[in-house]
């Protein structure tokens, strides 16, 4: 292949849906929120925005219709390892600074956490094991997450997984079989969710293989929305699809959830999707939705460290019902600013080198050889 020509139409960015990219910051904020939360009220059924942890399954969908949109039409010329380059230095960055900033919480939280439980070597194990994206849940102060140092990545280890089933097989199946595969998946979302109550797992041990049904679905349902071009021009516009997505995470919990739960998850976010993708925004909320979406994954992958000192902090201090609240709201705005800084400082400017140095590799034919 001569990457000499291929190479500029590979790369070629492409037009964002602006209003997908709000609702993306939409979820995140919401995540972020019902992670503060549920330290307060570990029952979600209580919790204001109890079904906020199923912002990660409108992030799979979401991922799903985007990886379609955006590779459809070029991964046959580019091929899997420069898409699989393109995934790492998109989502890779973060992963690691997560892991930094988790592991500094946990070494030196000023509010409690017990590091000294723990040997140098299981500590290095584990921060190495977050860095690499493989699963080790062995610290008990940090619930057993499958990543003890960055808890959300747990989504990310599954969204590589479904990278790489893209890469090799989802790319090129037509559509009937990939619909009958999202079917297949439903059922086992539809299992998981009867078995266990909820939809609330795949980020411990015993709940690892939640994840991937959890992925399965919404991931394929996203793509086949793109492939089915189920996309419904209409006149709503940002804040109204910002707030049909909210209600699915303030959705009250009920003896129903096994079954309203999987409602959401198989219909109402791909119906979600192909409303945001089929709506227009106007120039000022542009800037709002582009923003949001800029945020968004850096404030997922970075705010977690924060929710563990505001757990520990919570836990050993009586806080009133006001205190509370201007706690959690400063902190969300805190992180997101936050989020802000770390994506100008270090996660853009780390991406643009690793493209630049991929590109240098694309455009010379020796180093492309090699």
């Amino acid at each position: 292949m001569d990457l000499n020509k291929t190479a500029p139409s590979i790369l070629k960015a492409k037009h964002h849906f602006e209003i997908l990219d709000g609702l993306r910051g939409v979820a995140a904020l919401s995540v972020v929120t019902f992670h503060f939360m549920e330290w307060v009220y570990p029952d979600y059924n209580e919790n204001f925005i109890g079904h906020g942890f199923l912002a990660v399954d409108f992030f799979f969908c979401l991922s799903g219709f985007v990886i379609g949109y955006a590779y459809d039409d070029r991964i046959g010329k580019m091929g899997p390892w420069e898409f699989f380059k393109s995934r790492l230095i998109r989502l890779h960055p973060l992963i690691i600074g997560g892991s930094v900033l988790g592991l500094l919480a946990f070494l030196f939280d000023p509010f409690g956490g017990h590091p000294e439980l723990y040997s140098a070597g299981k500590i290095l194990l584990t921060f190495f094991c977050s860095l690499l994206l493989i699963p080790l849940p062995v610290i008990e102060d940090r619930g057993f997450n499958l990543f003890s140092f960055n808890a959300p990545s747990w989504s990310l280890f599954w969204e590589y997984v479904a990278n790489v089933v893209y890469a090799f097989v989802l790319y090129k199946m037509g559509r009937r079989y990939l619909m009958l595969l999202t079917v297949l998946a439903a059922g086992a979302i539809c299992f998981v969710s009867y078995r266990s109550g909820n939809l609330l797992g795949g980020w411990s041990g015993p709940t690892f293989w939640d994840g991937g049904a959890r992925i399965s679905y919404s991931f394929l349902a996203g793509l086949l929305v793109y492939r089915s071009n189920w996309i419904i021009k209409n006149g709503l516009g940002f804040p109204a699809i910002a707030i049909l997505l909210l209600l699915a995470f303030i959705m009250p919990g009920t003896k129903w959830n096994s079954a309203t739960e999987p409602l959401v998850v198989l219909f109402y976010f791909p119906l979600l999707i192909a409303l945001g993708a089929g709506a227009s925004v106007t120039s000022g909320l542009k800037k709002v939705c582009v923003f949001l979406g800029q945020i968004s994954y850096p404030l997922y992958m970075t705010h977690y460290a924060v929710i563990w000192m505001f757990g520990n902090y919570y836990t050993s201090n009586k806080l009133g019902s006001m205190q509370l609240a201007i706690i959690i709201a400063a902190g969300v705005i805190l992180l997101v600013g936050a989020a802000y800084l770390v994506m100008t400082i270090y996660d853009i400017p780390v991406r643009k080198y690793l493209t630049e140095r991929r590109n240098k590799g694309l455009f010379n034919p020796r180093a492309g050889d090699a």
